[in-house]
């Protein structure tokens, strides 16, 4: 049987805080999150190298072994980017049924992904967006970034194994890095407090599904080889006021 995808509802940048406020999400293709970073999209194309030495994620607590990721933290305040110390990532159980509540400490970001020019620039234009979005222009972004490689090797995958959820932030913004030998990975987005929903897959490489998380909850469906070693990469970037979860202070 032949597998259906649905194209993704794509916005041009000049909307995108117009689209985020009315419908509370916005997607890019790639061309366009380029433009918004303000980058050439082959630089954006070059840190896709930089998932091919993801360690184990040794936290998944439904015994699965199909996730790799590393995780840093960064604060934007004005021009500076500036990365946090070290930390665990933490939510609440209100958001993340399945892990929320733990402590984890993932392998950090390599170094040479940070440095790179087009990082800052992308931790820059996801800074700027999540502050306009909530009007809040000159308060400091406590960014966390996620690089998630999600494989076949076991036959099946699971992007989000939590489920349909929120993330506990102002912003989501979920990049499509690559995708190889794979089927499923549909994105599905619902109104948190309303009827209407979205479905769609993102298939090229730097699109985008930014997400005003306190309106929005999202998932990702399973994915299954169509032929030996398929993956499916993406970059998970979460932006917040006021620090990062589990501060002593939030």
């Amino acid at each position: 049987m032949a597998h259906v995808t649905f194209s993704p509802p794509y916005t041009p940048p000049s909307q995108v805080v117009a689209q985020l406020r009315d419908r509370g999400y916005a997607v890019l293709q790639p061309r366009d999150t380029a433009t918004w970073v303000g980058c050439a999209l082959n630089d954006l194309q070059a840190l896709a190298a930089d998932w091919s030495d993801l360690p184990p994620d040794d936290y998944l607590k439904d015994g699965g072994r199909y996730r790799r990721r590393r995780h840093s933290c960064f604060i934007v305040e004005g021009p500076a980017v500036n990365q946090a110390p070290h930390r665990a990532h933490w939510q609440p159980v209100e958001y993340n049924a399945l892990h929320g509540g733990l402590q984890r400490w993932f392998a950090p970001m390599c170094d040479e992904t940070v440095a790179r020019p087009v990082w800052r620039q992308l931790m820059q234009a996801a800074a700027g967006l999540s502050q306009a979005m909530c009007g809040q222009p000159s308060q400091p972004c406590y960014i966390e970034a996620h690089q998630f490689r999600i494989d076949t090797e076991g036959g099946i995958g699971r992007p989000t194994p939590e489920g349909a959820h929120r993330d506990g932030v102002d912003l989501v913004a979920v990049f499509l890095v690559s995708r190889q030998g794979i089927k499923g990975g549909e994105t599905r987005i619902f109104e948190a407090t309303g009827p209407n929903g979205q479905r769609f897959t993102l298939s090229e490489p730097w699109s985008v599904m930014l997400l005003d998380d306190a309106r929005m909850i999202h998932e990702t469906t399973p994915i299954q080889p169509t032929e030996d070693g398929g993956w499916r990469d993406t970059l998970v970037v979460t932006c917040r006021g006021g620090g990062f979860q589990g501060d002593a202070s939030q």
